[in-house]
Order: C-alpha cells, then sequence, then structure tokens
C-alpha cells in the first residue's frame, strides 16, 4: 500500500483519536479485547471488522442490532469504501485519511513510519479515550436522558401490554409470545409521532418484548455462544466471562426493579422464590445453566445476578480435547475407570469446569446401567436412556418443606441404583455418599471444591462430621479410603484456559494417613506470547494399582501412557 493512512475517531463532546493503521484485519466494537474499541451501549462487543489491505479498505457490520453506517447509508455485509468516507457507529464518526489529511486535521506530527526494511509497526493499541470532566458529565448526562426516555416509554407500553392478564388467560408460552409481538408493534405504532428522532422504533421493541417477556438485557448475552458467564452487579453493570477473561459490557437495566422481575422470572418456573425474608437463591434457565441470584438487604449494590452458562450442545470428550482440557490418552485412561466402576471425584476451584467434566466423563457410564443424579439444581444432561433425575428443594414461605442433597442421597439408596452421580457434596451428603460408595454402588461420581486431590481429603473429612454424626478421624479416614479410587483435579490458568492439572489414586490408609499417588500431571512450560499458557500432560512413572484388574475384566488400555520415557 502506497499511501500511509490514519485511522480517525470522533465522538461528542471528546476529544477526536487518530491512529496510523497498517495493512491488517482490526476488529471493532466495545470489548476490551478489539483493536478499536468504541466504549457505548449502542456498539456491539464486536461489532464490525475493518480490513487495510493493498486491495482497498473494506467494513464489514458483524450483523449488529444498531448498524454499521457507511455515508450514512447501513452496511449490509462488507462494503469496500475510499479514504474521506465517514462510517458511523454508534455515536462514533470514523474515517480513513491520508497522512497529508491527517496532519491537517490533526494537530502535532502523526506517528513516524518504521525505517525502509524494517519489521512493520504494531497494530494500534486497544485505547479507551480519556475524557476530561466536562466531557464526561455531558456523557453521563446523555446517557441519563436517554435512560429516562426509555423508561418512560417502557412503562407506558407495558402498562397498555398487560402482559399479566395474559399470562392469566392460560394460554401457551408460544401465544403468549405471538400475542405480546402484536401488542407491542400496535403500541409503538400509536406512539411513533412521540418517540425522539434518534430512538430506534425497531430497536425498542425489541427491548420492550425482552423486558416484558424474556430476560432484559441478558437475552442478547444469553444467544452469544462465546459467553459463558454472566455477571449482574446492579442494574447498571453487567459483565461477562468470555474464553476465561472477564469484560465489562455496555449493557444496562432500566433500574433495579427491573433486574428483580428478570430474577422472579427465572426462579418462580421452578417453584423457588427469592424476597427480603429468603434473599438469595440457586435456581437453573431452561437449558439447564446454572443462576444465583441475591439482592437487598444482603447485597449493598443491588440485586445480583449470576449465570453460568450451558452451551446448546453439551460438550463432548472430543471438545474438550480440542480445548487443551485433557489428552486422547487421558480419556482413554479415564473411560477404562468408568467401566471399571471406579469411584471418582472430580475436584478444583470455582469456574474450573468442574461440572462439564462430570458431565463429559458421566457420558461413559454404559447405557444399560440405572443411573441416578442429585443436585442442588439440575444442570446434568446425559445421553443413556435409564437416567433419574432428582433435584434439592428449598423451605417454603413458613421455612417448612426443605428436601436437601443428604435426604435425597438416602432414597437414592433405596430406588436400586447402579450408579449415583452427585452434582457436588459440601455437607453433611458426603457421609452418606461414602457410605453409598462402600455399600455396593461403585462407579458414583461426584464433585467437591478442592485446591488440590490433597486438599479433598481434608475437605471430605471436614463434612462427614458436618452430619453431625461423632466418628472417630480414623473410622472417617477408613471410609474415605475405601470409598474413593481417583481423583481428577482441575484448573484454571491464566489465559482463562480449563485444564486437567492432576489425576491422583487413592491407595489406602496407612498408619492414620491416607496414601495417595499421582498418575498424571500438568507440567507447565511457562507462556507464549499471547499470554497462553504452554504445557502438557505427563504421567510421573506411577501405575495405577487396579492395573491388572483392568486386564481380568478385559478393559484395554496402552499401558505405555503411564511411561515418562515415552512422554518426554
Amino acid at each position: 500500500m502506497a499511501d500511509d493512512f490514519f485511522l480517525q475517531i470522533a465522538r461528542p463532546g471528546k476529544a477526536e483519536r487518530s491512529f496510523r493503521v497498517e495493512p491488517g484485519v482490526y476488529p471493532i466494537g466495545s470489548d476490551a479485547e478489539n483493536l478499536v474499541v468504541l466504549p457505548d451501549s449502542a456498539v456491539n462487543w464486536r461489532h464490525a471488522v475493518l480490513s487495510v489491505g493493498d486491495d482497498g479498505l473494506y467494513i464489514e457490520d458483524l450483523m449488529t442490532d444498531h448498524g454499521t453506517l457507511l455515508d450514512e447509508a447501513r452496511v449490509t455485509g462488507r462494503r469496500r469504501f475510499f479514504p474521506g468516507q465517514t462510517v458511523r457507529i454508534g455515536p462514533y464518526s470514523m474515517k480513513i485519511v491520508t497522512a497529508d489529511q491527517a496532519a491537517r486535521a490533526v494537530q502535532g506530527a502523526p506517528p513516524a513510519p518504521p525505517p525502509a526494511g524494517g519489521p512493520p509497526a504494531p497494530p494500534p493499541e486497544p485505547a479507551t479515550p480519556q475524557e476530561d470532566p466536562t466531557a464526561q458529565r455531558a456523557r453521563q448526562e446523555e446517557e441519563q436522558r436517554r435512560r429516562s426516555i426509555r423508561r418512560q416509554i417502557q412503562n407506558e407500553l407495558l402498562q397498555r401490554l398487560d402482559i399479566k392478564r395474559l399470562a392469566a388467560g392460560r394460554i401457551d408460552e408460544k401465544d403468549l409470545r405471538r400475542r405480546a409481538q402484536e401488542h407491542i408493534r400496535e403500541i409503538i405504532r400509536d406512539v411513533r409521532d412521540r418517540l425522539p428522532a434518534d430512538i430506534d422504533s425497531e430497536q425498542l421493541g425489541k427491548e420492550v418484548y425482552d423486558e416484558a417477556i424474556g430476560l432484559g438485557p441478558l437475552e442478547d448475552l444469553l444467544a452469544d455462544p462465546e459467553v459463558t458467564e454472566i455477571m449482574v452487579n446492579g442494574c447498571e453493570k453487567v459483565y461477562i466471562e468470555r474464553r476465561g477473561k472477564i469484560y465489562m459490557t455496555g449493557k444496562t437495566f432500566l433500574d433495579d426493579d427491573s433486574v428483580l422481575a428478570v430474577i422472579e422470572r427465572i426462579v418462580s418456573p421452578i417453584g423457588r422464590r427469592i424476597d427480603e425474608s429468603q434473599p438469595y437463591v440457586d435456581a437453573r434457565l431452561a437449558d439447564g445453566s446454572r443462576v444465583n441470584a441475591i439482592i437487598h438487604p444482603l447485597s449493598l449494590i443491588g440485586p445480583c445476578l449470576t449465570i453460568r452458562k450451558f452451551a446448546k450442545d453439551p460438550f463432548t470428550k472430543d471438545d474438550l480435547i480440542r480445548f487443551g482440557t485433557w489428552t486422547p490418552g487421558i480419556v482413554d485412561f479415564i473411560r477404562a475407570c468408568v467401566l471399571l466402576r471406579k469411584n471418582m471425584i472430580i475436584s478444583g476451584g470455582t469456574g474450573s469446569g468442574k461440572t462439564t467434566l462430570l458431565n463429559v466423563i458421566s457420558s461413559f457410564i454404559p447405557p444399560g446401567e440405572r443411573i441416578i443424579t442429585i443436585e442442588d439444581a439440575a444442570e446434568l444432561r446425559m445421553s443413556q436412556p435409564h437416567v433419574i433425575r432428582l433435584e434439592a428443594r428449598p423451605p417454603n414461605i413458613e421455612g417448612k418443606g426443605a428436601v436437601t442433597i443428604r435426604d435425597l442421597v438416602r432414597n437414592a439408596l433405596r430406588m436400586r441404583p447402579d450408579r449415583i452421580v452427585v452434582g457436588e457434596v459440601r455437607g453433611g451428603e458426603a457421609l452418606d455418599m461414602l457410605q453409598a460408595m462402600n455399600t455396593g454402588h461403585e462407579g458414583s461420581l461426584t464433585t467437591v471444591h478442592a485446591n488440590s486431590p490433597r486438599d479433598v481429603i481434608s475437605r471430605l473429612e471436614t463434612m462427614v462430621l458436618m452430619s453431625g454424626m461423632e466418628l472417630p478421624l480414623r473410622a472417617i479416614r477408613e471410609q474415605v479410603g475405601a470409598a474413593i479410587h481417583l481423583i481428577v483435579h482441575e484448573a484454571r490458568f491464566s489465559d482463562g484456559t480449563r485444564k486437567v492439572s492432576r489425576i491422583t489414586e487413592v491407595v489406602g490408609l496407612e498408619s492414620d494417613q491416607i496414601t495417595m499417588q499421582d498418575i498424571f500431571t500438568f507440567e507447565q512450560r511457562g507462556l507464549d506470547v499471547r499470554g497462553r499458557v504452554l504445557g502438557r500432560m505427563v504421567p510421573t512413572g506411577s501405575v495405577p494399582t487396579f492395573v491388572e484388574e483392568m486386564k481380568t475384566r478385559g478393559i484395554q488400555i496402552d499401558h505405555t501412557i503411564f511411561d515418562p520415557a515415552r512422554a518426554a
């Protein structure tokens, strides 16, 4: 490309920015991971892509709600443009200009080009403009004005729509949604002449529909397959996790009451409640995504909502291999352990992927077995035909009727299970789980919050004591040593990836101490230039004590996976 080009970014009330652009591809959006960052609620996290090359300049809109405009004409797909043309995204106007034009428009010299034959200049660093106090106040006042208009219009629309009356008519959900959309379109037509010119009626209709029927501004985030977690901190701050990293979005709720309405919409269908007498709750969405909500008076910043999303299609062993969570050799070993009916605990910290891993490992259970799953909020999705799903129940408004995980584990023992899968043990149910594993229910699976396999043992001992049974420590350790065969520990690393970091066998009890041996460990070798963790799973040289049992049961496994020399 013969000319040097600069990207100029302008927004009302802010100082203009100018960056030199080398040939390359520049993602544009509100998220900090984009090369061109435009923080605003009208800008999607990944909104558009700017391409600069020898064949010209191109802008591509990524099918966004608010769209991308080229000289005030909406861009569909990938469009070529020329220096001096204006690209508008939300409140931002952008131009690609030549070096001469930039020198005339921007005070101060542009960055010097690299020396001939030298390495190309790196792409511009993502940067958020520093606002002066006056511009910041103006922006905040503008956002408040738009929010006030939106609140007034939505309140009027919601009152006229009368969703409660429609719901009370006992029509099915599909018909309710259809009628709601029809009413919203009619109402917007009635008030269109009263709307400010800068309000998009289509976008307003979608927001009202989401607010009245769905989960408000969270609907788009729930539909985004790359978003794995949504965190609402009051009405004005919504964070997401994407590829293991946390980012703030530009989405907001109208007020705390809107957040409360969304929480109610989630917890009511599954028979749970949240109010001042019960100000926190665990729940789930229809797809199994885990939900936690906590409100005033416990939360001092307003209602907080955390959604751990589940993939629409459950992850498989091959997906986890592709993600780098484990290796084909580890998959073969764990599958053999499941077929051998070894009791297994998946451990790890919060957000390390324990439930996902449990779901994948449970898929190795043969289809002819009777499986009972027990969870606080049903999340596991199993493909076997003979699965019974049990879910704990919180107390009612009178404080009665609670059914705990421990109650369900005890009841499951009377249901003739081949395998018991407990979503997570965190209290006195640990004793009942250990007893089930020791009384003919081999091959059971569960998860435990812990920082290491050794910490799993300590936590199990503590949880057994929480059951209220006055057992001596040696008796507890005998139970643990006899019941648990394998601990699969998963960790979340600095780059956001989740990996199986250790696979440890519980050998037994010696001199009042539980003996363990690591079979595989993750060996981290550093970070690459993009901050991604480098490393691999390596065998320690220890061979499981039950490897001969695999042979007698006819379970084939490549024994070279235990050889450190082969991994070197």
